[in-house]
């Protein structure tokens, strides 16, 4: 009776030391980077889906912008192909994760090289779909700001999750657990929202 009682005692503690090695928590962690990584590819493909919006108006207006303009438009079209995407399995791929964040850099210089051009046309500044897509890429850019900091946030939980203890039992030997790879802007200031001057002149 004692025996079997013990053996029922046991079931408990066993279940609870595993938890503590990284059975939960492990793939836990790792499930909220991937969730966060949504949130970032959604923020960028957003803001990808105002650009031919933009672009019209710009071809309409400054004609002069054509190359600057056909660079933003070649960068997008870089940013969003199938090829570039990283999927959640792939986050622990640093290649596949500076590729991705190289094209998105590249549309970023691009598409804050065409905004700067267009402030040299007061008449387009002053129309109302011009100004009302500056406030949404605005918008947009502080989107992308936000989720990428909640996603390296989200990478830095796992990447300390699968290093220390008790959790790396679990990460090693059961999970196989790889570190994730961060999103790390190639110059400073890039993940920031851009500061752009919406008031019409003239």
């Amino acid at each position: 009776m004692r025996t079997n009682f013990a053996k029922f005692l046991l079931v408990p503690v066993a279940a609870a030391s595993l938890a503590g090695c990284g059975i939960n928590s492990v793939p836990t962690a790792e499930e909220n980077a991937k969730a966060k990584w949504a949130d970032v590819q959604a923020a960028f493909q957003e803001r990808a889906n105002l650009i031919p919006n933009l672009a019209n108006v710009v071809k309409g207006a400054a004609a002069q912008e054509n190359k600057t303009l056909t660079e933003v438009i070649e960068a997008r079209a870089k940013a969003t192909s199938p090829n570039i995407q990283v999927n959640p399995d792939d986050l622990s791929d640093p290649a596949k994760m500076a590729a991705f964040q190289s094209a998105q850099n590249q549309l970023s210089g691009s598409l804050s090289r065409l905004l700067v051009s267009v402030e040299q046309y007061p008449e387009l500044k002053s129309q109302e779909g011009y100004l009302k897509l500056q406030d949404q890429l605005e918008g947009q850019e502080n989107r992308v700001r936000i989720t990428l900091r909640d996603y390296n946030e989200a990478v830095r939980s796992y990447n300390t999750t699968i290093r220390t203890f008790p959790d790396i039992i679990g990460a090693k030997v059961i999970h196989g657990a790889k570190p994730m790879i961060p999103y790390q802007a190639t110059t400073p200031g890039a993940e920031a929202a851009p500061q752009l001057d919406m008031a019409p002149t003239g």
